[in-house]
């Protein structure tokens, strides 16, 4: 069954879209109709989706970009937040900058863009929030403790949050995309991580999560306070395929 999505009018926030998958939705939205505005640090390659430079762990630069959005547009029917940092160490060599830096743009950044988008979503009674999670935020991972613990979190606070705002009709769902080959997921995983992930799990590419976001974004997605994850789905491809 081919599936289509119409987002004509509508506007999605997506942090961190500059590159991988945040870049590969903010074409897709455009592509079905809507308006994708970036939220990053670096600025998107593709020239038709809005770009506001604003780093996700500055509180009010977030609150000023999305009044900026509302001012704009008039409306925001769809947040993404998918901006991460991942710096690699053991625990007991993490340094104390790495770790703060960690949790303030993957999770704080979170919370500021929901604080800022959400109350909007709410006086409209309409709206989809995509938070981004990680396999590693149940597994763990050697060499990435910060990463997970912030992945963790956002599960706890997506669902937190999806109860606060269900009565008005806004929903908050979790994405855990699975290992995808991403900017920077190469720059941090190389030789015999990298080699793990392909054994293991199988290394896909961003427009492979486009469609389970663009449903999450959509009406068709009665849901809140769930975690979608396509975490094994390329290996069971591959075997497939043999």
């Amino acid at each position: 069954m081919k599936v289509s999505f119409d987002a004509t009018g509508e506007v999605v926030v997506i942090t961190g879209g500059a590159q991988g998958i945040g870049a590969a939705l903010a074409r897709a939205v455009t592509a079905c109709g809507g308006t994708a505005v970036v939220f990053d640090v670096m600025k998107p390659l593709d020239d038709a989706v809005e770009f506001v430079e604003v780093d996700v762990a500055d509180r009010l630069a977030v609150e000023e970009a999305v009044s900026a959005v509302v001012e704009r547009h008039r409306r925001i029917d769809g947040l993404v937040a998918g901006a991460a940092v991942q710096p690699r160490s053991s625990v007991l060599e993490l340094e104390p900058a790495d770790w703060t830096r960690t949790l303030r743009v993957n999770l704080d950044g979170v919370v500021w863009a929901c604080q800022a988008v959400v109350p909007h979503m709410v006086s409209r009674r309409s709206g989809s929030v995509i938070v981004f999670t990680s396999g590693m935020a149940v597994t763990g991972y050697a060499g990435a403790a910060a990463y997970a613990s912030s992945k963790a979190a956002l599960i706890a606070f997506a669902k937190s949050l999806a109860a606060e705002v269900a009565e008005h009709r806004v929903r908050v769902n979790v994405a855990a995309p699975g290992v995808i080959d991403t900017e920077q997921f190469r720059g941090a995983n190389a030789g015999a991580d990298r080699e793990h992930w392909q054994d293991t799990i199988g290394i896909g590419d961003p427009e492979d999560v486009v469609g389970p976001l663009l449903y999450l974004l959509s009406d068709a997605a009665a849901m809140t306070g769930s975690v979608l994850t396509r975490e094994r789905a390329f290996a069971k491809l591959a075997t497939f395929a043999e």
